[in-house]
């Protein structure tokens, strides 16, 4: 008998805009190339909190039950049929995306960008994907990174945020020995912070409304903290690279006005669908590389290489942590930006 059939298979799943229960699924049926994977921790995105308080993410709008969660970790307890992937008793983070197939459409090298990818809890398309805060799930081997020997899970539970946050970071080239300002301190910029320390920025100024999130870039690297009302010390930085992660009209206004002439802005921040004001104007005249971020390629492995070497110093990011049958308390903590950083659910 396998842990599966005993253990019962607790899962978060979102039914509408404010609808979110916790439910026992029947146990994982993996196909041939999918192995079972026993979660130990699964991060709450801001995704997450959309699909909860809202039923959409910008297009992509909900449409059935949906088990939310693309950032987990856990332990192989059924190796794939087919003989590929880890072996049962192997830690793992996940790569939570399966690349579209568009020949000729995106560059080969960035197939984050393919046309029809899906991400795990992701109502992008119907049937929905169903995401990974469950007990147990079956996940493709593709999808697995055994962790590096050393590493616990608990570490390894920011994989996945950390990779978008250095994805941003590399999309920005050689940050070495550059000023660099990251508008937005959440747990997105507050990773950031950190990725701009370990790829040898020689400053990093983080700016944010809440107390709370400047602590944390403190923390994680950040030389010095703006309130984000300052906009004359903002405009004072004249940073070689800016990392938008605010996600807002109001962050991106600041990033333009942060940047030094003939510099480069990152937008990691997913801003709302639909046209949004910006200051077009002084980012032409200050002849600005403005560079779009989205999601990552397979930057978590190398993050995980990094937290087992320490490298990447990212623990005070993950401020709480809820049982998994706690999960509507969870998502509220984490949709209060001023008291939490990032919010993990314990399986």
């Amino acid at each position: 008998m396998s842990e599966t059939d005993h253990q019962p298979n607790t899962a978060v799943v979102v039914h509408g805009a404010g609808d979110l229960r916790v439910e026992e699924l029947p146990a994982p049926a993996p196909r041939p190339d999918e192995a079972v994977v026993s979660v130990a921790y699964g991060g709450v995105c801001g995704s997450d909190l959309h699909y909860w308080r809202h039923g959409a993410v910008g297009e992509s709008i909900l449409r059935e039950p949906m088990v939310l969660g693309h950032e987990v970790v856990g332990t192989v307890t059924a190796a794939a049929a087919d003989g590929s992937g880890p072996a049962v008793g192997t830690a793992v983070a996940v790569h939570p995306a399966t690349t579209g197939t568009a020949a000729g459409r995106y560059p080969a090298d960035r197939p984050n960008l393919a046309p029809g990818t899906t991400y795990l809890g992701s109502a992008a398309h119907l049937p929905h994907t169903q995401g990974g805060f469950a007990r147990f799930t079956a996940l493709p081997t593709r999808m697995l990174r055994p962790l590096p020997a050393g590493l616990s899970l608990r570490e390894a539970a920011l994989a996945e945020p950390a990779a978008v946050a250095l994805h941003g970071v590399h999309r920005a080239g050689d940050v070495a020995g550059k000023r660099a300002l990251v508008i937005g301190a959440g747990p997105i910029g507050a990773l950031a912070v950190a990725a701009l320390r370990r790829a040898g920025a020689a400053e990093v100024t983080a700016v944010d409304l809440q107390e709370l999130p400047l602590r944390i870039a403190s923390e994680v690297g950040a030389d010095r903290t703006l309130q984000a009302g300052d906009t004359d010390a903002i405009d004072a930085v004249e940073a070689d690279v800016v990392i938008e992660s605010s996600g807002n009209h109001h962050g991106l206004a600041s990033a333009v006005r942060g940047a030094a002439r003939g510099r480069t802005v990152v937008m990691v921040g997913l801003l709302p669908t639909g046209p949004q004001p910006a200051l077009v104007s002084l980012a032409i005249t200050k002849e600005l590389d403005l560079r779009g971020s989205f999601r990552f390629v397979d930057e978590i492995t190398e993050v995980l290489d990094a937290l087992a070497d320490g490298s990447l110093a990212i623990a005070p990011v993950a401020t709480h942590e809820f049982a998994v049958e706690d999960a509507l308390a969870a998502f509220e903590t984490a949709a209060d930006s001023a008291s939490s950083g990032k919010v993990l659910l314990r399986f």
